[in-house]
């Protein structure tokens, strides 16, 4: 097991570009890594990276190594996943990622009792609002609010979720309550954006009695957590675009109110999305089911208040 230990660890190095960060993915010390790959390139006899104070780059030899070292894991991880489909004992480590509002309310809370159903299963989860790499980051599943656009991905759908604009009884009382969608923008309102580097969408995208229409909206301010954005409407600082779901005890209890009722955002879909193989392996399967049901009850309570 050593010598595979060694090559998952040279992959993950290839794929993060430095031992710290290969380190404390597999829960090693940078200096346990350094020695793993020296094990390997001693092993190999071969050089497998150009080292600079910054970054490893694989040489020649490293990158014809890893494209075979990574089939090897792969198929290690299939063969494990059938066996532990035949003796009905899931095991091995799930590294997961959900964006941070979702994340803290519905996915965290859930996966000690996931644990406790099944111990033998390490989960690792990432929260974030940002667009995660999920081949280059070794992610097994991902939790989303969105599309999905990556066509090497695939998707389960959990539910659709509905999106409200909202604003503080404050910020409408100072600067008017839109009627039309047009006057997001004619009138310079302050739309809370959430945004990162490579989000695509500055615009909301508004239900109308035409279809679907594109508004390029502005704000003085922006971020990218998603739970920033609420707090700062809650303040009285501008008009959010939201998933009901989410915001729904500050509607009920008028810290926010509903902005054109009429015309609401698009929904968003609420998804598991996954590598094309990841989805053979049981444990997969049985976390995917376990929040997908845990997402849909939690959802519904959070909408009727209960």
């Amino acid at each position: 097991m050593a010598y595979l230990d060694n090559i998952a660890v040279f992959v993950r190095v290839v794929e993060l570009g430095n031992l710290s960060a290969a380190g404390r993915d597999m829960r090693i010390s940078p200096a346990v890594a350094s020695n793993r790959v020296k094990e390997l390139e001693k092993y190999l006899g071969v050089r497998l990276f150009n080292r600079t104070t910054r970054q490893l780059m694989p040489t020649e030899q490293g990158r014809v190594f890893y494209e075979g070292a990574k089939k090897v894991l792969e198929a290690v991880s299939e063969a494990e996943a059938s066996v532990a489909a035949l003796s009905g004992q899931p095991r091995g480590i799930i590294r997961m990622t959900a964006p941070l509002g979702l994340g803290r309310r519905m996915i965290a809370s859930g996966i000690p009792e996931f644990r406790d159903r099944y111990p033998d299963i390490e989960v690792r989860l990432r929260l974030s609002d940002h667009e995660v790499d999920m081949m280059k980051e070794g992610i097994d599943v991902a939790f989303k609010l969105g599309l999905l656009e990556d066509s090497s991905l695939r998707m389960r759908g959990i539910m659709d979720c509905e999106r409200v604009l909202a604003a503080s009884p404050e910020y409408l009382a100072r600067r008017g309550t839109p009627e039309r969608p047009e006057q997001l923008v004619e009138d310079g309102h302050d739309c809370l954006m959430l945004r990162f580097p490579g989000l695509r969408e500055y615009f909301w995208t508004l239900q109308t009695p035409e279809g679907p229409r594109k508004f390029e909206v502005r704000g003085p301010f922006d971020t990218d957590d998603g739970d920033v954005i609420t707090g700062w409407a809650l303040s009285g600082r501008g008009i959010i675009n939201k998933p009901r779901f989410e915001i729904e005890p500050f509607l009920r209890d008028w810290r926010l109110k509903v902005v054109l009722p009429e015309t609401p955002p698009v929904p968003i879909k609420l998804a598991a999305v996954y590598p094309h193989k990841k989805y053979q392996d049981p444990k997969v399967r049985l976390l995917v089911d376990f929040m997908a049901e845990r997402c849909q009850r939690l959802i519904g309570e959070a909408l009727t208040g209960r």
